[in-house]
């Protein structure tokens, strides 16, 4: 099995998201935080999928495969698109509010890249999940930005929170993707180490 391969093994999960320390910690894994500065620019030509895979990619490579060798680190990046825009983290309140008026009543998607190092190996993969809004009033969008903190969030919003509850008419895909890490996707590659 899978967990006991990998007991006596460090694993490091590069990324400061609470989310993502939570759905790893629910996969039964023992590991630390270790974040490394990154450079998140990305070229404007690139598709909301090779931004996403970069971006994790360029996670990863803070963790010299050399100091590293023996030890399984795992990072990730979330972005939301709608209409081939991409959604990232709003910077303050206005843009936080206009993520989320676009998105109510639309689908859009959420991807979510995963880079893995271990013995001087690096792979990456990225998984998609489509979502779909009821309409939101103005009124319930201020409500959820009051109650809750999106500006920590690609797409200024967290699934798991109410207005995931109240506002996901539909989700095809991983719901653990929306949240931040594809868990059954991420114990799948993590066989083939």
């Amino acid at each position: 099995m899978l967990i006991e391969r990998f007991k006596g093994i460090p694993i490091i999960l590069g990324s400061q998201s609470p989310r993502r320390k939570e759905l790893l910690q629910k996969m039964g894994f023992d590991f630390q935080v270790i974040v490394k500065e990154t450079d998140e620019h990305f070229d404007k030509q690139q598709s909301p999928r090779e931004v996403v895979e970069h971006i994790a990619t360029n996670k990863i490579q803070g963790f010299d495969s050399t100091s590293f060798h023996d030890t399984l680190v795992i990072t990730a990046d979330t972005i939301v698109v709608h209409q081939d825009e991409i959604l990232g983290k709003p910077h303050d309140e206005k843009e936080a509010f206009d993520m989320l008026d676009k998105l109510q009543g639309a689908h859009h998607v959420v991807l979510t890249a995963v880079a893995l190092q271990y013995q001087g190996k690096r792979h990456s993969f990225v998984e998609e999940t489509q979502v779909e809004f009821y309409p939101l009033s103005a009124e319930e969008i201020i409500f959820y930005m009051e109650n809750y903190h999106p500006f920590d969030k690609a797409g200024s919003y967290g699934i798991q929170e109410w207005i995931g509850f109240i506002g996901v008419k539909s989700i095809t895909g991983s719901y653990e993707n929306v949240v931040g890490l594809p868990t059954a996707r991420l114990y799948q590659e993590m066989k083939k180490l």
